[in-house]
């Protein structure tokens, strides 16, 4: 499969970069000079943003203004041979190209167009630009996040990270769909109907009950005891009751009172949420008393699920990522190698791509080359600055 991309940020390129992780060439559309912007959110990497390396890997580099003579053409010649175009580009930018959806469907009947945008490409938002924080406080992510005195923003790109994934399996879907009923069907994800997707769960309980789930830190808004306590080392151990058989256990072999359990204030589980105050009192009183590493050894010997709080830095040494092999060398510009995740979907028997980040451009040459353009045609497009 071939994919052409002009995108930019988080969204489409999270999409195509699991497209290239499965094989496809992906050719990535940059602006002549700088690139997509993402390369300079940060210079954490060797000098390359943090994000654009986790984004970007395996991907082609072609850079076009397509605003210059012959740019458009270049594109179109790619376009006729790809089974994919993503774009992520401003509110009717694509459309004032000739790229809109329709009119690639009606002159490439092959082709599979994929629209992310903020808001859906009609309806009363649709000019209005979107980045991931405006959409997390646009579907009420953000008054669900954070403490009972401050709400709090998610702390990775959430909304772009849903609008890829559903851009991704919409692509997938779509390819399944061309190769059985030979019909190219066009993709459109938005970051804010991504979103309000896994808003769903705190929705309907604000619609059925008149009030929206509280914002409690670590602790679970409907359920209790979920949350994280401190520990006498003060490290903070999270750990869930699920069933009323765990929470039994927990009385009487974590906190030492079986009578808990049947404790008119905390017989069931909305007896435990609505005394929330008075049950972590107790259960804090009894991680003071032990280091985390012994309330976990107590938490698995009683089979309640438990974890500790990790910074980041404890999670890249995680021993399950290191005991499953997850971590491949990944070239980023400048010729350096950094570690990458592998992808989460294994496949038996097949390995993924995990091809280097390009630089910007990198492949112009050899993609307008493979094209039919001649060294002198190249030397043209550069020097009106097309590429």
């Amino acid at each position: 499969m071939t994919v052409v991309s002009l995108e930019q940020a988080v969204a489409a390129p999270f999409a195509t970069r699991q497209l290239a992780d499965l094989g496809a060439r992906v050719i990535k559309i940059e602006r002549p000079g700088g690139g997509d912007f993402a390369r300079r959110y940060d210079t954490s990497v060797h000098g390359t943003s943090s994000y654009f390396v986790w984004l970007n890997r395996s991907k082609e580099s072609l850079s076009l203004d397509l605003k210059q003579d012959g740019a458009k053409e270049i594109l179109h010649q790619l376009l006729a041979e790809a089974d994919v175009f993503v774009q992520n580009l401003a509110p009717g930018a694509a459309d004032r190209l000739g790229l809109g959806a329709a009119e690639l469907q009606s002159r490439y009947p092959r082709l599979i167009p994929c629209t992310v945008s903020g808001y859906g490409t009609d309806g009363p938002w649709a000019d209005r630009k979107a980045y991931d924080l405006l959409i997390q406080c646009q579907t009420g992510l953000v008054s669900l996040t954070g403490t009972a005195e401050e709400a709090a923003r998610v702390g990775v790109s959430v909304a772009d990270i849903a609008a890829g994934m559903y851009a991704y399996s919409g692509i997938l879907t779509a390819l399944f769909t061309r190769a059985t009923t030979g019909r190219a069907r066009p993709v459109e994800v938005s970051l804010f109907e991504a979103l309000a997707e896994w808003m769903n769960q705190p929705a309907y309980y604000t619609r059925f009950t008149g009030t929206q789930p509280p914002r409690v830190g670590t602790q679970h808004a409907t359920i209790a005891p979920y949350g994280a306590y401190t520990a006498a080392d003060g490290k903070d151990v999270l750990f869930s009751i699920q069933t009323e058989r765990e929470w039994a256990a927990v009385c009487a072999e974590f906190l030492g009172d079986p009578a808990l359990a049947t404790d008119p204030r905390f017989a069931t589980q909305g007896d435990r949420v609505a005394n929330r105050p008075a049950l972590n009192a107790i259960i804090a009183e009894r991680f003071s008393r032990s280091d985390s590493s012994e309330i976990q050894k107590e938490l698995d010997r009683i089979a309640v699920a438990n974890a500790g709080v990790n910074s980041v830095a404890e999670f890249l040494d995680h021993p399950v990522l290191s005991g499953r092999g997850r971590w491949r060398e990944v070239a980023v510009p400048g010729g350096a190698a950094v570690p990458a995740l592998l992808p989460p979907a294994d496949l038996a028997g097949v390995s993924p791509r995990m091809g280097p980040v390009p630089s910007p451009g990198e492949h112009t040459d050899a993609i307008l080359a493979s094209l039919g353009r001649g060294p002198e045609e190249i030397a043209a497009l550069r020097a009106r600055k097309a590429v």
